[in-house]
């Protein structure tokens, strides 16, 4: 082990996130490890000739942010130069989105796709004045009469599209949505341009997808921009076969290939852990065994930096979509929700654990896409039924979203040692709209984080970008206050937890989701040598005011790899 460091950085607020949530005053890294953390007069003993030593001024140092559920590939895919923005603020209105495809169509060549991503009908002026307007397809048609157009909605679960897309996909009035699909319709019976889950697709496959050399791109975009969140891990949630038609098709198997490349050539400057994905929504046991087949990471690529941990399967849907699988309809009128009484929900009961048993029994973690409390119930069940037939210890699987988890899930969750992965900053984004849609009590109750930590569950939060943006401090906002953007009401003030629990979530919590606890996600002597660097005090930071604090500093593998300027720096080096 060196006894010099290369880089010191002292005078600060160290959070190691440890067991204890111990408190230092410096940490000291030489080479890609931490080499020590203690007291500035500890760690100034270990500086050398060459030692660069930067003065925190009482700045907080964290665990390099652990996002455990980031689309990275597609986050930047559905970015400018590749696709449009659309996303609330800069986009508030559907004359906004309108005038965003009018300048692309003057722009690109006749006849060639204009996509974007990010609209999100809860903050559009014409359906916040009218509940009964809502996006269409002739909205579109005014601004590229010559061009097919597909605008994905900020949650990845339905798109806007004009009427030549509908042509080319083939889309008519009476015509029949794949199953687990809706094509929305006016009160003639004509297609309004909207196309809800699997009905997706019937557009998404014509969009001619990304090349590898143009995924590689958006990838080495996506990691840069990731730095300056002072994020250095993530797991890519759901990488192929079945991502052919999610979010612009940047969730297949050519994003795979992609990181495989860029780990080879060293280019990969991230922890990236991979769940893969077999089976679309809506799929099958056999499309799981189907799509596992020769799906991996090669052996010759380091694992600290690119690694498959598990699969990924689909059980239901997004509120407010109409999909999520709950055992009480939705209070809002045209939602519905879908019950579990009948035969069809006994069929996809059934098959929902026979995907999650072929996965389990082939060795794999499981994380599994799932939003209703009866689904949800459901999948837990799944998880338990799978390991009794197939004993494995420390499977750690776990539920993706886990909305309206009940409480004898999250004893079930905690008891077998499995996982919760919530996404804090969807809650404080529709927080006001699924009051609307699941009534307030229910929607108080979403993303139960503090139930769940009580339980005993190692929480862990993500943004789900592209889905909200990887702003992981609006989401340890979000845990803190459950106040909506919107308003600024506090939905569920009874699930709020303490910046301890908030910090967990992104850090050592989401380190143990990766099997990866021993060597990073906190601050400790020998472990990985990724760290962030606020822009002040945390601890001392009104949570309000936490969405905005600065990312000073990023340290990767014991190198820098983002340094804010900041005008009149306040650090001092020698």
């Amino acid at each position: 082990m060196p006894t010099t460091a290369d880089l010191i950085l002292t005078g600060g607020d160290v959070l190691t996130i440890d067991d204890d949530f111990s408190v230092a005053q410096a940490v000291a890294v030489a080479g890609d490890r931490i080499l020590a953390v203690g007291s500035d007069a500890e760690i100034a003993a270990l500086a050398g000739p060459d030692t660069r030593v930067i003065d925190l001024a009482g700045r907080t140092v964290l665990p390099g942010i652990n996002d455990s559920h980031l689309h990275a590939a597609a986050w930047a895919l559905t970015r400018p130069p590749f696709a449009l923005s659309l996303g609330h603020p800069e986009v508030r209105s559907i004359a906004d989105v309108a005038e965003a495809v009018r300048q692309a169509a003057a722009t690109t060549p006749a006849g060639q796709w204009i996509t974007g991503l990010g609209w999100d009908v809860g903050y559009l002026a014409e359906c916040l004045a009218d509940p009964a307007r809502r996006p269409a397809r002739g909205d579109l048609d005014a601004a590229a009469p010559d061009h097919p157009v597909c605008l994905t909605d900020f949650s990845g679960h339905m798109v806007w599209v004009n009427s030549r897309a509908l042509e080319l996909a083939g889309v008519a009035r009476g015509g029949e949505p794949p199953a687990g699909g809706v094509i929305e319709t006016d009160a003639d019976g004509e297609p309004t341009g909207i196309l809800k889950e699997t009905a997706q697709a019937l557009v998404q496959e014509l969009i001619p997808p990304a090349t590898v050399a143009q995924r590689r791109t958006a990838i080495r975009t996506a990691v840069a921009a990731l730095h300056a969140e002072g994020i250095t891990s993530y797991t890519e949630p759901g990488l192929g076969p079945g991502g052919a038609q999610i979010l612009g098709g940047g969730l297949d198997t050519g994003t795979l290939h992609a990181y495989v490349e860029l780990a080879r050539g060293g280019e990969l400057a991230a922890r990236v852990r991979v769940l893969l994905l077999p089976a679309p929504m809506g799929g099958s046991a056999a499309d799981v065994t189907e799509g596992l087949a020769g799906l991996a990471v090669p052996d010759d690529v380091d694992p600290e930096r690119l690694a498959v941990i598990g699969v990924k399967v689909f059980a239901d849907g997004v509120p407010p979509n109409e999909t999520a699988w709950m055992s009480e309809p939705y209070a809002g009128g045209g939602h519905g929700g879908l019950c579990v009484h009948g035969a069809d929900a006994g069929l996809k009961e059934a098959e929902l654990a026979e995907m999650i048993r072929v996965a389990h029994a082939a060795g794999h973690q499981l994380g599994v896409h799932v939003t209703g409390d009866r689904a949800i119930d459901a999948v837990v069940d799944a998880f338990v039924a799978a390991d009794r037939a197939h004993p494995r210890p420390d499977a750690r699987h776990y539920v993706i979203h886990g909305d309206f988890a009940s409480p004898a899930s999250l004893a079930k969750l905690a008891a077998h040692g499995y996982g919760i992965n919530m996404n804090p900053a969807i809650k404080w984004t529709i927080a006001d709209l699924m009051d609307d849609v699941v009534g307030g009590a229910r929607s108080d109750y979403q993303w139960p984080v503090r139930s769940a930590a009580e339980a005993g569950i190692a929480v862990c939060a993500s943004s789900d970008a592209p889905i909200t943006a990887p702003n992981w401090r609006q989401g340890v906002a979000a845990m803190m206050l459950r106040e909506s953007k919107a308003t600024g009401r506090v939905s569920g003030p009874g699930q709020c937890v303490p910046l301890e629990t908030a910090l967990r979530a992104y850090t050592v919590n989401a380190a143990r989701q990766d099997f990866a606890e021993s060597w990073k996600g906190t601050v400790e002597a020998g472990k990985a040598a990724d760290l962030c660097v606020l822009g002040g005090d945390l601890r001392a930071t009104d949570p309000h005011d936490i969405p905005g604090l600065d990312i000073d500093l990023t340290v990767f593998d014991g190198r820098i790899v983002y340094e804010r300027d900041r005008g009149t720096p306040r650090q001092r080096e020698r």
